[in-house]
């Protein structure tokens, strides 16, 4: 089993800036596909952003594309969300996944491990 570890969250103005963290300990994550996902409060949870192992496929929300990046450095198995032009809209928690059969998919129940989730709270 993999456990996952996010961190960066934090308050930040409409405008900025923030870089989520996930590191995995457990199990290597060098041939999984990883994902992030967000979940605002009374809503459900939504797909962010997918890469697969290697780092040269992704996938992104429309919602997030152009303004977040995700990337990962498979030799610190870890994961990145880089979120830039942060909106209100992008205040949730955020949580990253791990896709053992390394597919990029926006289907969470896909997803084998989870992490507790990050705090991004975006102010107007």
């Amino acid at each position: 089993q993999v456990q996952l570890v996010e961190s960066g969250g934090g308050l930040v103005q409409a405008g900025g800036s923030l870089r989520l963290s996930c590191a995995a300990s457990g199990r290597s994550l060098n041939s999984y596909a990883m994902g992030w996902f967000r979940q605002a409060p009374g809503k459900e949870r939504d797909f962010v952003a997918a890469i697969n192992w290697s780092g040269l496929a992704t996938d992104y929300a429309d919602s997030v594309k152009g303004r977040f990046t995700i990337s990962r450095d498979n030799a610190k198995n870890t994961v990145y969300l880089q979120m830039n032009s942060l909106k209100p809209e992008d205040t949730a928690v955020y949580y990253c996944a791990a896709n053992f059969e390394d597919s990029i998919t926006r289907m969470a129940e896909v997803y084998h491990s989870w992490g507790q989730g990050t705090q991004v709270l975006v102010s107007s």
